[in-house]
């Protein structure tokens, strides 16, 4: 998946300026796409001279002036397009991984560390995911929500995201514990 899929799907919530998207981009769309600001501007101005997306300028004062994007025609078929493509299976590259692989070999402490780091960051995200999913819900049940929200993919990802975190604490847990287990094992005790 590109970039620009990514952010034709982020556009149908509406016209939004760069800076706009690049915030959506890190409370929503970044429990399943990671992407920097300056990616996010090329990929914008890629767009735009590709016809998927259009700028308006709006004048400021005291600020410099800003462009608000919306999907073109051409960009809602090149999302339609897309959504009718069957995707290839994600795959896992991740260094923490390759780190966990190799402990045997290596410093055991500090990939401990780095677990309890993991753990740190994904409890962060559940709680920014659980915030987000409650303004989305706005003190409707999930199934009021589900049943008459004008767009359920948004909701439907940060359920993924929500899963995908909780799956990487219930993890980062279970390898502490076994870490610890095994030190005190090797332990010799007086």
């Amino acid at each position: 998946m590109s970039l620009r899929n990514a952010v034709l799907a982020t556009l149908l919530e509406g016209e939004a300026s760069g800076y706009d998207l690049a915030k959506s981009f890190d409370a929503g769309v970044a429990n399943f796409w990671m992407a920097t600001p300056q990616q996010l501007y090329r990929e914008l101005d890629k767009m735009e001279g590709d016809g998927l997306i259009q700028a308006r300028v709006v004048q400021q004062e005291r600020r410099p002036n800003k462009r608000l994007f919306s999907l073109t025609v051409a960009g809602r078929r090149a999302l339609h397009d897309f959504t009718a493509t069957p995707p290839r299976p994600g795959a896992i590259r991740e260094e923490l991984m390759v780190q966990v692989q190799a402990i045997d070999a290596g410093d055991t402490e500090a990939v401990m560390n780095a677990i309890r780091e993991r753990m740190t960051w994904a409890e962060s995200k559940v709680a920014r995911f659980e915030r987000l999913r409650a303004r989305m819900l706005d003190g409707r049940t999930e199934a009021d929500y589900l049943a008459t929200a004008d767009r359920i993919g948004p909701y439907l990802t940060l359920m993924r995201g929500l899963a995908f975190e909780r799956e990487n604490l219930r993890w980062c847990e279970q390898a502490i514990a076994i870490l610890n287990r095994r030190a005190a094992r090797q332990t010799p005790t007086t």
